[in-house]
């Protein structure tokens, strides 16, 4: 019996690597964020996304800014007890260097994708927006932090920001912000507890 194959019945095996989740959190620590109430809800928001991503396997990060400077708390990494623990620790007072916050995001991010080309990183950014400390004297707090956001929207990195001001005092700036950023802007009291994790799990699949 003869046997007649054509092209589209041959088969092979094709490896189909799955993409790695990055969630870099950046917080706010300044004094305009040291208020109780806030940053204890802030770390509550953090803490509840840590466990999501520990159960999705997902690797975590740490920026914390203030004062006059921005510190990598946490190298993205896949424990979560490391992250918690870095929580923990953070230290509130001081003033808030917004961009160098965005530029070592931006940097932690490039640098991820240098190692894992396959990485689709997410920034979180739990801020008021209002920056008051420039890293040179070129530009004005505000515009600098606005150049570097257009920088991250342009190098097509997803970003959530968390806008941590209060409602009475809110000017705007974090929505500013996210605009530049090209992400959406929600507000603490908007994203409890199950609508926080669906909208960060939203963003992560939107691509």
């Amino acid at each position: 019996m003869a046997y007649a194959l054509r092209k589209s019945d041959l088969q092979r095996k094709v490896r189909v690597r799955k993409a790695s989740n990055l969630i870099l959190f950046a917080v706010d620590a300044s004094w305009s964020m040291a208020v109780s109430e806030r940053m204890q809800a802030t770390k509550g928001a953090i803490m509840s996304l840590l466990t999501d991503a520990y159960q999705r396997r997902d690797r975590v990060g740490l920026v914390v800014f203030h004062k006059d400077r921005a510190n990598l708390v946490l190298p993205p990494t896949n424990s979560v007890v490391l992250a918690k623990q870095t929580l923990v620790d953070i230290q509130v007072g001081g003033k808030t260097p917004l961009s160098a916050g965005l530029l070592l995001c931006l940097d932690t991010v490039q640098r991820e994708k240098q190692l894992h080309p396959d990485v689709m990183p997410l920034i979180i950014l739990l801020t008021d927006g209002a920056g008051n400390v420039s890293l040179s004297d070129r530009l004005s707090p505000m515009e600098e932090s606005y150049q570097i956001a257009e920088r991250i929207s342009q190098d097509d990195i997803r970003t959530l920001v968390i806008n941590m001001e209060h409602a009475a005092f809110d000017q705007g700036l974090a929505r500013q912000l996210a605009e530049r950023l090209g992400g959406p802007c929600y507000t603490l009291s908007q994203l409890k507890a199950e609508t926080l994790l669906q909208t960060v799990r939203a963003e992560m699949e939107a691509r």
